[in-house]
C-alpha cells in the first residue's frame, strides 16, 4: 500500500476532522466501553448479544447497508442505539470508543483502517482481510494510530487450545512433523443454488454493499449467507472456517508463516452459482513440519477417531467430524477442535499389543471438553481497550494467520508450488502470483 496515497484519499472520504483530530478518549478501568456495530447480520448480532452480557460495554450505534438487518438488531439488542447505513456515521460519533466489524470479508479492511484514523479501537471478524495487502494496511493503521485491534479468531482465547499448545511445545507429544486441518460439509448436489439476477430488495444499498468489489447486478447468491462462494467478496471455506484452524496451528506450533505452498482441487460436482472449489487440498511447508489442509464440500465425515459423548463442532450425525486439527507426534496423535481435544497414544516399540491390560503406550489417552470462547475473546478485547495492552489475537497475529489461507488460494489459482518470503510478504520469483496479493478497488473505495 502507498500510505501517502491512502491517507490523501481516505481524508477526502472520511473527512479531515476525523483523520487529523481523532475522537479517542481515555477509557478508565470502570468506564463503559461504548461500541458501534458495523455489520448487523447473524454473526454481528451474535457478537453484540455476547457483548451485552459482559460488564462495562454499551452498544450505541448499529450500521448495515440493509435496513432490515439494522431493524432486527435494534429490536433484539439495542432499541435506543442510532441506526445508519454508512459506517462513516458511526466513526463520526464522538461517543463511540470501539467498533465491531462483522461485515462480509471485502468490507473488513476499510472500516478498520478508518476507525483507527478516527481514534476508535476495533474488533474485526475473521478472516482479517479480503487479501494480503489489505491485512498489512490494517496492521499499519493500528500501529500508526496506536489502536487496539483484535482479530475475531477466538481460538486464541480458549483454555483448551492453550493446553494443546503446552502439550505440543513441551515435547510430550513427541516430534510433530505432520499436522492436518480439515473443513468438510456435504453440499451435494445443489450447493448454494443458481438464482437469477433480480432487483435488489427494498432497503438495501447494493452499491454500498459492493463497495470496493466490482459492480455487478444484484444476485441473491452473492448476498447474505452465501457471499463467501465468490472471489469478489471472500476466499471460500479456507478463509472462512480454515482461518480459525490455520491460526490455531501457528499458535500451537509456534510459527508465523510457511516457506512454500502448493494446492490442487476444483469444482467437480456442485452445479451451483459459486466460484470456489468444492474440493481443495493445500500443502504448506514450515520449518520442521508439513501442514495439510483440506476443504471438501461433497462429504461431511472429515476425520475418524470419535469419543462417545463428545459433541463435535457442527457435527450433524453421530458419524461425522467435519472440522478440526490433528497433530501427529511420535508419542501420539492429538485431535482437537472448538469443543475440546483428544489424545490417542502410540504403542511402545516392541509391545505389539495383545490384551488391553498388557499394552504399554508412550503417553496417556486423554479427553478434554472445551467450548466456544467468543465471549472470552470479546472480554479480552474490552480489557485491552481499557489497559492498552495487546489483545490475544492482535492485528499482526490476525494478519499473519489470515495470510496462510490466502496463500493457499493463490497457489490454487497459480497451479504450481510457490515459495514465500515472509519478511517481504511476497512470493519469490513469481510475479503472476504476487499480483494476486491485492487488488485495485472500485472507485471511490480504491484506498488500499
Amino acid at each position: 500500500m502507498n500510505r501517502r496515497r491512502f491517507l490523501k484519499q481516505s481524508a477526502g472520504i472520511l473527512g479531515s476532522s476525523a483523520l487529523f483530530a481523532p475522537s479517542a478518549r481515555v477509557v478508565g478501568a470502570n468506564d463503559r466501553v461504548r461500541v458501534g456495530l458495523v455489520g448487523c447480520g447473524v454473526r454481528g448480532r451474535y457478537l453484540a448479544k455476547l457483548l451485552a452480557g459482559l460488564s462495562g460495554a454499551q452498544l450505541v450505534a448499529l450500521c448495515d447497508v440493509y435496513d432490515s438487518q439494522v431493524d432486527e438488531a435494534a429490536s433484539t439488542l439495542a432499541p435506543q442505539a442510532e441506526r445508519c447505513r454508512d459506517f462513516r456515521q458511526v466513526l463520526d460519533r464522538k461517543d463511540v470508543d470501539a467498533v465491531l466489524v462483522a461485515t462480509p470479508d471485502h468490507w473488513h479492511a476499510i472500516p478498520t483502517v478508518m476507525a483507527c484514523q478516527a481514534g476508535k479501537d476495533v474488533y474485526v471478524e475473521k478472516p482479517l482481510a479480503h487479501n494480503v495487502r489489505e491485512g498489512r494496511a490494517m496492521v499499519e493503521a493500528a500501529r500508526r494510530y496506536n489502536r487496539v485491534v483484535q482479530a475475531g479468531t477466538q481460538h486464541r482465547s480458549a483454555p483448551h487450545y492453550r493446553e494443546v499448545q503446552e502439550i505440543v511445545q513441551s515435547g510430550r507429544l513427541g516430534e510433530v512433523r505432520y499436522v492436518r486441518v480439515w473443513n468438510f460439509n456435504n453440499m451435494y448436489p445443489n450447493g448454494i443454488g443458481r438464482p437469477p439476477d433480480s432487483p435488489a430488495p427494498s432497503g438495501l444499498d447494493w452499491d454500498l454493499y459492493l463497495g470496493p468489489a466490482p459492480k455487478v447486478p444484484f444476485n441473491r447468491a452473492r448476498f447474505l449467507g452465501t457471499f463467501r462462494w465468490f472471489w469478489d467478496y471472500a476466499g471460500g471455506w479456507i478463509t472462512d472456517f480454515g482461518t480459525h484452524r490455520l491460526d490455531t496451528v501457528q499458535q500451537i506450533m509456534g510459527v508465523e508463516a510457511p516457506q512454500s505452498v502448493v494446492a490442487t482441487g476444483g469444482r467437480y460436482s456442485l452445479k451451483d452459482a459459486g466460484e470456489m472449489p468444492d474440493l481443495l487440498q493445500v500443502t504448506y511447508e514450515y520449518p520442521g513440519f508439513v501442514l495439510g489442509y483440506e476443504t471438501c464440500n461433497l462429504n461431511s465425515h472429515g476425520l475418524g477417531g470419535r469419543t462417545p459423548g463428545m459433541a463435535y463442532y457442527r457435527a450433524r450425525t453421530e458419524f461425522d467430524r467435519p472440522h478440526g486439527e490433528a497433530f501427529y507426534g511420535t508419542n501420539g496423535a492429538l485431535f482437537c477442535d472448538r469443543i475440546g481435544y483428544e489424545i490417542y497414544p502410540e504403542l511402545e516399540l516392541g509391545n505389539p499389543g495383545g490384551s488391553p491390560s498388557s499394552r504399554r503406550y508412550r503417553m496417556e489417552r486423554k479427553t478434554m471438553v472445551g467450548r466456544d470462547t467468543t465471549d472470552l475473546h470479546l472480554q479480552n478485547f474490552l480489557d485491552c481497550v481499557r489497559s492498552r495492552k495487546p489483545p490475544a489475537a492482535d492485528v499482526e497475529i490476525g494478519h499473519r494467520s489470515t495470510t496462510v489461507p490466502h496463500l493457499g488460494n493463490i497457489a490454487y489459482k497459480s497451479g504450481r508450488r510457490l515459495f514465500w518470503d515472509a519478511a517481504k510478504e511476497d512470493f519469490i520469483d513469481a510475479p503472476d502470483a504476487s499480483r494476486l496479493l491485492g487488488r485495485p478497488g472500485r472507485k471511490p473505495w480504491d484506498l488500499i
